[in-house]
This record gives C-alpha cells, sequence and structure tokens, in this order.
C-alpha cells in the first residue's frame, strides 16, 4: 500500500491537531502544512510550507512537484471558494466538499432552504435581500417571535446579531443591509425564530453515501466566564456532551445527518469531508442552528483525543474522498476530550502580537497545540488572537478538566487569557436519582392543560343524545334521543392528508380541524346519514398545548357546522416518533339514517340527472400534486396569493372544506336524492363511480360551471392536463347529487331552501361504465 504525502491547509490549532493526530498514522510518508505555524512544523513527519492558502493554482504546483497524495483543507473559505475543483482537475483527492456542496456553510440562506425543502428540522425562518429592508422590519414587527439575524455569507463567524427587542433587531437590520458592516455578506439577511435549549455540535464524517459521527461536542463561544462577554472564535470545548444522550444522537443521526447527506446527494452535489453541524436541542427536539463544511476549532483538538489508537485518520480521510467510508472503522475510547483555549489579552478585539512563548512539559495524555503562533529568530511568539489550545484525556470529564488546567499553568506568555469554566454546563447537571415521565418526554400536565383548554370548545358541540363533557375513558350517545324510528348506523374514519404539512408550514392551525371533520361527515350524508358524533386522534413528539388547542377548536368548529356532538378524542405524546413540532390528525364519526332512506337507491337509472355543489377550495385532497406545484412555482406560503392580493397563498391554500350537511341533508330526508358523491381524491372519475348501479357510468360537462382560480393556477404553473384535474381534485364542486329528472326542480328548490346558493346541472348518467368528461378545453 503506497504511503500518503498530505498536504493540510490552515494556520490555526485544528490543523496542529490534524497534524498531530495524521503524524502518527504509519500510511503517512509526509505532511505539509500551508502555511502552518510554530508548532505544526515541531511534529514529525511535518513541514510549513510559505505559500498563500488561496493561491489554488500554487498550491496545485507545489503538490504535483511534491507528489501530494491528498489535500487536506482546514477553514472553510478555500472550500466555499471552490480549492476541490483545483486539484480534482490533476487527479489528486480532497477531504473536503466541492464548491456547490460547500454552499451549506458558505450561503445561510440557501442551506436553510436546503432545510425546507428535506423537512430537516431548523428553526422557522425567512429571507430578505438588501434592498428589502423595509420588508424585513416589518417580518421583524409582527412575526411574533424573538428573532436571531444572520447575515448570508461568511463573516470570519461574526455574522449573527442575537437582538433582545424589536428596537434592536430593527437597529441590526439596519447595520446589516443598510450600512454594510459584514460586507458582501450581508447582501442577503436571515431572519430566524430564536430557539432556546443546549447546543451541541456534530461532526461527522461522509463519503457522499455513508455518514459517521463523532462524540457531540459543546464550545464556549463568550471570551468570559459564565458565557459573558462578545463572542470568539471559541474558547474551548468539551466532549462527548452529556446533554447528547444516546437518543438524541439516534435522532440527530436520522432527523438531520442522513437526511442531509441523502438530501444533498439527490439534488447533485453529494458531500465529501466533514459535516459539522451546529445544534440547539429544544423541548421539541434538536434543530439546525448552521452546517459548516470541515472540521470545528477547538472541537477538533479535543476530538483527535478520542479517537481510538487503532484508528487510523488519514485511512479515514482517504476513504471519504474515495467514497467507501464503510470500507474502513471510526472508533472512539471511552472517557472525555477537553480543549482549552488561550489567547492574547484584548482578543476578540485588538490584540499585541511577538510575545515569547513558553511551553513547559506537560502532564500524560495533554497535548498544547499552537495556533495563532510563528517561530521567530528561533523563538516561538504570538502571532494571533486565539494563541494556543491546550487539550487533554481522561476517563472523567473532571479527569480531563484538571490535566487540561495543569497544562495550561505549564505554558506562559505576557497577556495570557483564558476561561476557567471550561465545561461548566455539564457539571452544573445534577444526576439524574429517579426518571419520571416527563423525562422521557411526555407531559401528563400539558395533557391535562389541553383538556381545561378545549372543555368550552367541547361543550358548544351539545346536541339531543350528548352532553358533550369530555376527560371520562368513552364517550357516551343517547341514540334514544335522536327520534329515528328505524335507525340504521353509518361510520366513517378520514384523515387531512399532506394538507397538514402546509399547516405546520404557515403556521395556521385554526383550520384543518374543520377539514378532519368534514371529510368524515361528507362521507356519512352521501349514504343519507345525519352525523350524531364525533371523535379525534391527535398525535405528536411533543405536545403544544396552543397549537393543539387551536386545532380541537377547529373540530369543534367542523362539528357545531355538522351538528354532531365532539364525545371524546385522544391525545398521544410520543417522543422521537415525529419531527420537531410535526402532528398528525384522524377523525372518527358515526350517524344515522332511516333504513328505508339509505342512498345509494337501487333505482338509480340512465337519464338521471347529476348536480354539483360548490365546494370551498381545493378541500383535503390532493396535496401532494399541490406542494409540488408551489414549489416549481418558486413561490412561498408566506407570498401574495396569485389569484386574491388579500390574502396568503398559504391561508388560500388552507381554506377549510366545506361540510355540506345543513344544506344537502333535508333534501336526502325528505326522499328527493338517490345519491351522492363526495368529490375527494380520485376526483369526479373514481368517486362518482362509487355511486352508481355496476355497468352504468356518467358524463360531467365541464363548461356548466366556472373553474376557480386555484385550479386554474394549479393547471397553469404545474402543467397539468385538464383530464389529470378530473381524476385528482373537486375542480370547484365538492359534492356531486344523483336526482331523477322529474325531482330535479323540487331537490334544486330544496337545496335553495337550505341556504345551497348555487347548484349546477353538470351531467347525467349514462349506460356505459366509467366517466366522460366532456368541454374540458372550457377549463384551458
Amino acid at each position: 500500500m503506497a504511503l500518503l504525502r498530505i498536504l493540510l491547509i490552515g494556520s490555526g490549532g485544528r490543523e496542529h491537531a490534524l497534524a498531530w493526530k495524521l503524524s502518527q498514522s504509519p500510511r503517512v510518508e509526509k505532511i505539509f502544512v500551508c502555511p502552518g505555524n510554530g508548532g505544526t512544523s515541531l511534529e514529525s513527519k511535518t513541514s510549513n510550507v510559505d505559500l498563500s492558502a488561496s493561491d489554488f493554482p500554487a498550491l496545485v504546483d507545489f503538490a504535483l512537484k511534491n507528489e501530494v497524495s491528498l489535500v487536506l483543507p482546514g477553514p472553510e473559505q478555500p472550500l466555499v471558494d471552490g480549492i476541490e475543483t483545483f486539484f480534482r482537475k490533476v487527479g489528486i483527492p480532497v477531504f473536503g466538499p466541492t464548491a456547490l456542496a460547500a454552499r451549506m456553510e458558505g450561503s445561510k440562506a440557501f442551506s436553510k432552504a436546503f432545510m425546507d425543502r428535506h423537512q430537516i428540522p431548523t428553526a422557522k425562518f425567512k429571507v430578505f435581500s438588501s434592498a428589502e429592508v423595509d420588508e424585513a422590519i416589518e417580518y421583524v414587527r409582527t412575526c411574533g417571535f424573538k428573532v436571531v439575524l444572520k447575515a448570508d455569507g461568511l463573516a470570519a463567524g461574526k455574522g449573527v446579531l442575537l437582538p433582545e427587542t424589536v428596537d434592536e433587531a430593527i437597529a441590526g437590520l439596519k447595520e446589516i443591509m443598510v450600512d454594510n458592516v459584514f460586507g458582501a455578506a450581508g447582501q442577503e439577511v436571515v431572519i430566524e425564530e430564536l430557539l432556546i435549549g443546549p447546543e451541541v455540535s456534530v461532526l461527522a464524517f461522509s463519503d457522499g453515501y455513508t455518514v459517521t459521527s463523532l462524540p457531540a461536542a459543546q464550545d464556549h463561544k463568550r471570551i468570559g466566564e459564565g458565557d459573558t462577554g462578545p463572542n470568539t472564535g471559541g474558547m474551548g470545548a468539551y466532549a462527548p456532551a452529556p446533554v447528547a444522550t444516546p437518543d438524541i444522537i439516534t435522532r440527530i443521526t436520522k432527523e438531520v445527518l442522513e437526511p442531509t447527506i441523502r438530501g444533498m446527494r439527490k439534488e447533485g452535489f453529494p458531500f465529501v469531508g466533514m459535516l459539522f453541524t451546529g445544534l440547539m436541542l429544544t423541548e421539541n427536539g434538536p434543530k439546525v442552528l448552521e452546517y459548516n463544511v470541515r472540521f470545528g476549532d477547538p472541537e477538533t483538538e479535543a476530538l483527535v483525543l478520542l479517537l481510538d489508537p487503532a484508528t487510523d485518520l488519514a485511512s479515514v480521510l482517504l476513504a471519504c474522498a474515495e467514497h467507501r467510508l464503510d470500507s474502513v472503522e471510526v472508533k472512539t475510547r471511552p472517557g472525555y476530550g477537553v480543549s482549552v483555549v488561550l489567547a492574547s489579552q484584548g482578543y476578540p478585539g485588538s490584540y499585541a502580537k511577538g510575545k515569547e512563548i513558553a511551553v513547559g512539559q506537560m502532564p500524560n495524555d495533554v497535548v498544547a497545540f499552537h495556533a495563532g503562533t510563528s517561530a521567530a529568530s528561533g523563538k516561538v511568539v504570538t502571532s494571533g488572537g486565539r494563541v494556543l489550545v491546550v487539550s487533554a484525556y481522561a476517563p472523567t470529564l473532571q479527569g480531563a478538566l484538571d490535566a487540561a488546567y495543569g497544562g495550561v499553568a505549564n505554558v506562559q506568555f505576557e497577556g495570557k487569557v483564558f476561561r476557567r469554566d471550561i465545561a461548566h454546563r455539564a457539571l452544573s447537571v445534577k444526576p439524574v436519582t429517579g426518571l419520571t415521565y416527563a423525562q422521557a418526554g411526555v407531559s401528563v400536565d400539558a395533557g391535562n392543560a389541553l383538556v381545561e383548554a378545549i372543555k368550552p370548545h367541547v361543550r358548544a358541540t351539545r346536541r339531543p343524545g350528548a352532553d358533550a363533557e369530555i376527560g371520562g375513558f368513552g364517550g357516551v350517545f343517547d341514540l334514544k334521543a335522536t327520534g329515528y324510528k328505524d335507525p340504521v348506523l353509518v361510520s366513517g374514519t378520514d384523515g387531512v392528508g399532506t394538507k397538514l404539512r402546509v399547516a405546520m408550514d404557515v403556521g395556521l392551525h385554526d383550520y384543518v380541524g374543520i377539514d378532519l371533520v368534514a371529510m368524515s361527515v361528507n362521507d356519512l350524508l352521501v349514504q343519507g346519514a345525519e352525523p350524531l358524533y364525533f371523535l379525534d386522534y391527535f398525535a405528536c413528539s411533543k405536545l403544544d398545548v396552543d397549537i393543539a388547542a387551536r386545532v380541537v377548536k377547529g373540530i369543534a368548529d367542523g362539528c357545531v357546522q355538522a351538528g354532531c356532538a365532539l364525545i371524546g378524542g385522544e391525545t398521544a405524546e410520543m417522543p422521537s416518533m415525529y419531527h420537531g413540532d410535526d402532528y398528525d390528525l384522524a377523525g372518527f364519526a358515526v350517524g344515522a339514517v332511516e333504513r328505508s332512506l339509505i342512498l345509494p337507491q337501487p333505482t338509480i337509472a340512465t337519464g338521471d340527472i347529476l348536480l354539483g355543489l360548490p365546494s370551498s377550495g381545493v378541500h383535503s385532497n390532493g396535496f401532494s400534486l399541490v406542494r409540488k406545484v408551489v414549489a416549481l412555482s418558486g413561490l412561498s406560503y408566506s407570498d401574495p396569493c396569485p389569484w386574491d392580493a388579500q390574502t396568503t397563498l398559504g391561508r388560500a391554500l388552507l381554506e377549510p372544506t366545506r361540510v355540506y350537511i345543513k344544506s344537502v341533508l333535508p333534501a336526502a330526508q325528505a326522499g328527493l336524492l338517490k345519491g351522492m358523491s363526495h368529490i375527494t381524491g380520485g376526483g369526479f372519475v373514481e368517486n362518482i363511480p362509487r355511486v352508481l348501479p355496476k355497468g352504468m357510468g356518467c358524463f360531467i360537462d365541464a363548461s356548466t360551471w366556472e373553474l376557480p382560480p386555484v385550479f386554474r393556477f394549479l393547471m397553469q404553473r404545474g402543467g397539468v392536463e385538464p383530464l389529470e384535474m378530473a381524476r385528482t381534485f373537486n375542480n370547484g364542486l365538492g359534492m356531486v347529487l344523483v336526482v331523477a329528472p322529474d325531482m330535479e326542480e323540487r331537490a334544486i328548490e330544496a337545496l335553495h331552501s337550505a341556504g345551497e346558493k348555487n347548484v349546477y346541472k353538470i351531467g347525467a348518467v349514462t349506460a356505459q361504465s366509467g366517466v366522460e368528461m366532456r368541454n374540458l378545453s372550457a377549463w384551458s
């Protein structure tokens, strides 16, 4: 096996730590560090190279002349600038992503949009260009949550503002978008929701297919103890972070890392290198703060000490570059790694350079990695803000800390500054003496709070047969109180489908409950039944009482429209079963009909008339296609609605499904209808035949009613053919009635009397099976 000659690009503590670990590999013959620092050249097999890290042609020329067989860029800028392409063109593998893949760090707007496309949990956000400062200010004023402001591009780790108030946020926007304090990096700004919880960093190797993570780390950004003072590049780190439990790591892998690598590959820019993901562990699960596309600093200095001696880092890097990560094993040893940064007095502001450094004997399992140092006249002196990083390994966290600070005491230079509270978060956590249901992620208190919050809404659904009181083991309904003489019970169950995804993306939860009721009770109506009672099922990973209460209020509103009682339900809080704030709904309805009035009647015959009743919009079917069309259109749900500028696209699409009970049931109970078809998924083509006798069909004249604007939008922006529309959507008619020709006028009169303003004569029953769609050109 050929020995490796590695070109390592960078000059910080991260690069020294990587050189230190790589030099231990029997596969490595030589390591060139460009430009390196005062410590990198002291490692065996290692020498510094006096070339600019941004002069890619010169680096390629050097690599070819020195027979380099692997390139390892340390910092992000060369990767974002496309260094991988230069070396790939001459056949030298690079452990690092392409420029396209490096956009995950180079553009926060790009990475947030990527997360949105692939449903990777992250904070709510919106992106504004520098010309949209007024719109950005209005968003900050009206979004309803505390915000974080992020410059889109690379800003040396300083492009993030954490305003405490709306006024501070507006001032921050003006700094970024008007005053250009971050230069070109602020051409776009991401405004996102402030997330609350502990932060962790997860570094993971990837070859574009496989992803293997290292222990989760926590770093310390602030200069002062207790996380005070200005932000820095990092003042220390430790790993593994106890807050990142095995369950949390599993969720991060399944919900973040694997979907990220899979999504990048599917979009045509597979990720090769070190994916460094910053996450917030919120009450609703881990959410991504940002992606980085390289080794972290100072996390790397702690993590290299956790690599098992049997793990050859050079072999791992090469396996990633050659897309065969699954052929090597990445092992870590039990215990803890700690890194403590020694900085220059004045950092992160201005500071003096050229201070002589004296590094004494380090204790066992302690290494002093050079960062901002250089060699001058046979001495090592300070040349940067972060000067050295003292790292230590021990079986316990306290042991690693003691060893690291013992090493810090053996480093001397004028103006030495360091934090004395690294890992204070982990040390302040009290040991768990006994688990509770709440610690497992299920809040009984939240469930009780929800019940109390929804009781007034539920009581509003009272009707003969039910008092609409909830909280017992089962719901009770007195059928005798309804007055039916020979009743037959009819039941139905349904959900809301991927319309829920739109509701969750828009953050509007008030109407999906109406959809849930409508989908079930309309299915009862088509058999002539009056809805009597309804039960719901609400499932989530973490119960948000406000959101759940809004959903259940919608369910109660739907029940009032249908005239049925909400007599019970189930709220299932199931940690890790759903992504973040996602939830799912199911509903169950029961109705009654006199035996002699069950629909469809067996008397349906050729020539019977089809009447169509208007829908309120898309209702609750076909939203997988709707969402695809919206994605293709380039619009977002917060954009003005193309057919109604008075509302947003998201709100228009969430218009709830019509409940047809009160306007149609009187005609059914009067015996004026032979049958009904609820137009749901499958449109006219699939739903109307379900009500017709075997061997019969019908024709539908598409010119007999006006196709609503929402469906024209879907046709035009999605390039959907009219016939496909007819077999997917309701196209403006949510209910189709079958009536005898001699009952047509009486049926229409009864519908009008019950409040149905528009009734369309749309076709007739025929002797040929199937649905013939006529005059579809009227929709074009």
